[in-house]
């Protein structure tokens, strides 16, 4: 397995990580059974860095980890978020960064986790009702008490990390990014660069729809989360086909599926990046980790550069509420 530095820390973590999201809501039925065995498929070959948060399932996916790592922490790099509030019906309820609230939840994980220590413990939200110095600042206490070990922040802006960076070293920082997703190259990218800071990648796959495999909403469950996506839905689904078309042409032209291309360009954009692609399932797990031997020329660089430019997928990435929880 390819290994990468994260950040500020001394943790080497696997190129290509696992985001755990998706085992426990959002993307359709729960199947607890293989997801914990995707886990154990990662940890087999060499997959080290495994995503979650407390918002998760409203806890569950933090319990679903801890289970599935029991008798393998010490091959985990293990990493969840707070910030993002839900209330007893599961609904969103905004960002709490306050000092105190930052102690209660990193607790709660540790209990739902069953471990002594987070590993990278992330702010999923920046809270802009809370200066970033006080938030940062009880993340960093917990460093003190050897409860969390490195810190990261989730969607903050370039102010915003440049300030927490000032109070307590940021290890990480994860924003959304894949050939649909292009905007961090403008500022977030160049300031992670500056800084040292690792750039970790969720939703490298566009939520599923660069695999190729979703052709409208019949193609999704009931229940998922995605049939209510901007970029799912009237006329930005038929714009993002016509994007999905163009990288498909170039997998087909290189023996590969869309989705491990996709995954290869981002792997592709440098060592600081580490994409953390979602699955709860064995078979699409195995076809991720294949990206990371697929060839990338320049001449494949550039043309899925020109099928899928800046800006090029069609509609927000997150519903309206959503986005203005983002560069906070």
């Amino acid at each position: 397995m390819q290994m990468r530095k994260l950040g500020h820390s001394l943790l080497k973590v696997s190129a290509l990580g696992l985001g755990c999201m998706g085992m426990s809501e959002f993307y359709g039925p729960q199947r607890e059974e293989e997801s914990v065995a995707t886990i154990h498929r990662a940890l087999d070959i060499g997959i080290n860095f495994f995503d979650t948060a407390d918002a998760y399932g409203r806890g569950e996916n933090e319990k679903l980890v801890g289970r599935a790592i029991q008798g393998r922490r010490d091959k985990v790099v293990l990493a969840t978020k707070f910030g993002n509030v839900r209330d007893a019906e599961g609904r969103f309820a905004g960002v709490n960064g306050r000092p105190e609230y930052v102690r209660q939840a990193c607790h709660a994980s540790l209990a739902r986790l069953q471990v002594e220590t987070i590993d990278l413990y992330y702010q999923h939200r920046v809270d802009r009702t809370v200066p970033i110095e006080e938030t940062v600042g009880a993340m960093s206490r917990l460093v003190e008490e050897g409860k969390v070990r490195f810190l990261g922040l989730s969607e903050a802006s370039p102010a915003t990390i440049r300030r927490a960076h000032q109070t307590h070293p940021i290890s990480a920082l994860q924003t959304e990014y894949s050939l649909w997703t292009r905007d961090p190259e403008e500022q977030i990218l160049p300031v992670c660069a500056e800084l040292g800071i690792t750039f970790v990648a969720y939703s490298p796959l566009g939520r599923g729809f660069l695999t190729g495999r979703f052709k409208g909403p019949e193609d999704l469950a009931p229940d998922d989360w995605r049939r209510n996506h901007p970029r799912f839905q009237g006329e930005n689904l038929q714009r993002n086909l016509d994007l999905v078309r163009r990288v498909e042409q170039i997998a087909e032209s290189k023996g590969c599926k869309p989705s491990q291309l996709a995954l290869a360009w981002v792997l592709a954009q440098g060592e600081t990046i580490v994409p953390i692609p979602g699955t709860a399932s064995r078979a699409h797990l195995n076809e991720n980790v294949a990206a990371l031997e697929l060839p990338m020329t320049l001449y494949a660089l550039a043309k899925l550069n020109e099928a899928a430019p800046l800006g090029a997928a069609a509609g927000e990435r997150y519903t309206e509420a959503a986005m203005r929880t983002l560069n906070g």
